[in-house]
């Protein structure tokens, strides 16, 4: 029996790589890359906020599926290709996260190696509560 579970939700996918959405091991929930794609397509979007807007969309849908939410997010990790990506990051971060007394923690590295037409990717931690 294992205590480790796979989470993967609708419309989200790593391109056929055999790497769940995030995994669940007792009330913690680790995402793996969170990118923009468009659950209604499966394409990424070509337009950045399109794609932020995205990102942050499907890290709350799966955080749902794994059982947590974004207002048990303790730790984010966003990637972006170019710096310059910052401010729409922080306009949606805000949006999401309103209340500057209960924010998770965040790190945002630049990385311009993501694939293709990618702009913004995020990874999360996330604890569960109340189950048990």
């Amino acid at each position: 029996m294992t205590h480790r579970q796979s989470i993967d939700v609708e419309g989200f996918h790593h391109g056929g790589q055999p790497i769940p959405a995030a995994c669940r091991v007792g009330n913690l929930v680790v995402t793996g890359g969170i990118h923009g794609m468009d659950p209604a397509t499966g394409a990424l979007p070509d337009g950045p906020a399109d794609q932020v807007r995205h990102m942050f969309s499907n890290l709350g849908r799966i955080l749902a599926a794994s059982g947590a939410s974004l207002d048990t997010v303790a730790k984010v990790t966003v990637f972006v290709k170019d710096k310059s990506l910052r401010d729409l990051v922080n306009e949606a971060w805000v949006g999401i996260f309103p209340d500057k007394a209960s924010r998770p923690a965040r790190h945002t590295v630049q990385n311009e190696n993501l694939p293709g037409n990618m702009v913004v990717q995020c990874d999360a931690i996330a604890v569960i509560f109340g189950e048990g």
